[in-house]
C-alpha cells in the first residue's frame, strides 16, 4: 500500500517550524530529509525514523517496524499529533545522522 499525499502533507505541516524539511517520492512512499540528511520516511502512512541512539533515547518505548519487505527495521513514531514532540525528535537526531554521500560525477 502506498502512502497518501494527505498524510505526507499532514506530517510536513507538523514539522513546519523546522527549516529545510524536504522529501523525495520513491515507489509510492516518501523519504524525509532534515537539512539535507535522511532522517526517515513515510511508509504505508506511518512515520518511521532511523533507529539511532538519539531517537531510541527520545522514544524508548518505540516499536521497530519494517518500512517495506527486505529493508532494515526503523522506529515507528506514534506521537505524530504533537508538533513539539516531532520537532524535538528531529532536532535531537540531527547531529547523529550521517552526512549525505557525495554524488558521483559522470
Amino acid at each position: 500500500m502506498a502512502s497518501s499525499k494527505e498524510y505526507l502533507n499532514f506530517i510536513l505541516g507538523q514539522l513546519s517550524e523546522l527549516d529545510e524539511i524536504t522529501y523525495r517520492a520513491m515507489m509510492g512512499e516518501y523519504i524525509l530529509y532534515y537539512r539535507g540528511k535522511i532522517i526517515g520516511g513515510i511508509y504505508d502512512d506511518r512515520l518511521l525514523v532511523k533507529p539511532i541512539k538519539a531517537a531510541i533515547g527520545y522514544m524508548p518505548e518505540a516499536l521497530y517496524e519494517l518500512p517495506y519487505e527486505g529493508a532494515k527495521e526503523m522506529l515507528l513514531v506514534e506521537e505524530v499529533d504533537s508538533r513539539e514532540f516531532l520537532t524535538g525528535l528531529f532536532n535531537a537526531m540531527y547531529a547523529e545522522l550521517p552526512q549525505p554521500k557525495p554524488k558521483k560525477k559522470k
